[in-house]
């Protein structure tokens, strides 16, 4: 199976340069605009290696020419070019595998689908959070005492500090990185969503709304869910759950969580698509439109 990256210099790549190499595949040529990518020689050594996409693009049709071409392409690029970049994925006939946010706007994902249907290829994105292994304990609990006849109260705590690097990256430009919900806790609102369904606004914090951190309340007619998200240099990583009074140890469980979505897409067929992660994109986006109109 040939592989491309396009981002590979980024945080994320290793993961799913991990993953590549556990489901058997192998990257042929990667992209990264910055040259420091000294990583790709723990996995993939032989790989091309461009920093101008129209050469990489070319490298690609090459291959497709040459009648070995691109089976999936990885996306772990800045979030406001994962469309542009699933489509480019599709037009050279290739399947994507795009790290979160899939997109920052829901309307990207109709335009997406548009694509998918003119091609006949699937967008895959990356949900981690739903293979691991304490999320898959709750899901069965919730699923057994049918959720939609229980109250469930929840609370969600997610601290990962970043240092002033953050500030100046992409990662601190809305309109780049969708904000700081987008870019941090798309995984956290998608596997809230996945355990008790689709969730609205019921308040946002003002003493808890800063660039730095969000606290907010979400809700349905089976629950209710305070969350508080940070990235303040200053405080500890923190990763806490609670449901209904107990506490989920999800500490670990992360290091092979990249190479079950990409067992799945590669060998089960069987990813998680466009509608999987509509509900959170969308939320995301109503909680972005509110603290916007908030100022």
């Amino acid at each position: 199976m040939k592989f491309a990256v396009i981002g590979v210099g980024g945080y994320v790549a290793p993961k799913h340069l991990q993953a590549i190499k556990d489901v058997g595949g192998e990257v042929v040529c990667a992209l990264d605009p910055f040259d420091s990518v000294g990583v790709m020689d723990k996995y993939f050594k032989k790989a091309e290696f461009f920093t101008e996409f129209e050469r990489f693009e070319r490298h690609c049709e090459k291959l497709k020419r040459e009648g070995q071409p691109i089976e999936y392409v990885s996306i772990c690029s800045p979030n406001y070019l994962h469309d542009a970049h699933c489509r480019f994925a599709m037009r050279i006939g290739a399947t994507p595998i795009c790290e979160k946010p899939l997109v920052i706007n829901p309307h990207n994902l109709d335009a997406l689908q548009e694509f998918e249907k003119e091609t006949g290829h699937v967008v895959y994105t990356i949900l981690q959070l739903r293979y691991h292994s304490a999320i898959l304990n709750i899901k069965k609990v919730i699923d057994e005492q049918n959720c939609t006849t229980n109250k469930n109260v929840v609370g969600l705590k997610y601290i990962t500090p970043r240092g002033k690097w953050y500030t100046r990256s992409w990662k601190s430009d809305e309109e780049k990185s969708g904000g700081l919900l987008l870019n941090i806790g798309i995984h956290f609102m998608d596997m809230l969503i996945w355990l008790f369904g689709e969730l609205k606004i019921k308040d946002i914090k003002k003493s808890l709304y800063t660039k730095d951190y969000l606290g907010l309340t979400l809700y349905n007619d089976n629950t209710e869910v305070d969350c508080f998200f940070s990235i303040d240099a200053d405080s500890a990583p923190t990763r806490e759950l609670t449901v209904n009074g107990d506490v989920v140890d999800f500490s670990a469980g992360f290091t092979d969580l990249h190479t079950k979505c990409y067992k799945d897409i590669v060998h089960q067929k069987a990813g998680y698509g466009i509608n999987s992660i509509r509900p959170a994109i969308k939320l995301v986006d109503d909680v972005r439109k509110e603290t916007a109109l908030r100022g």
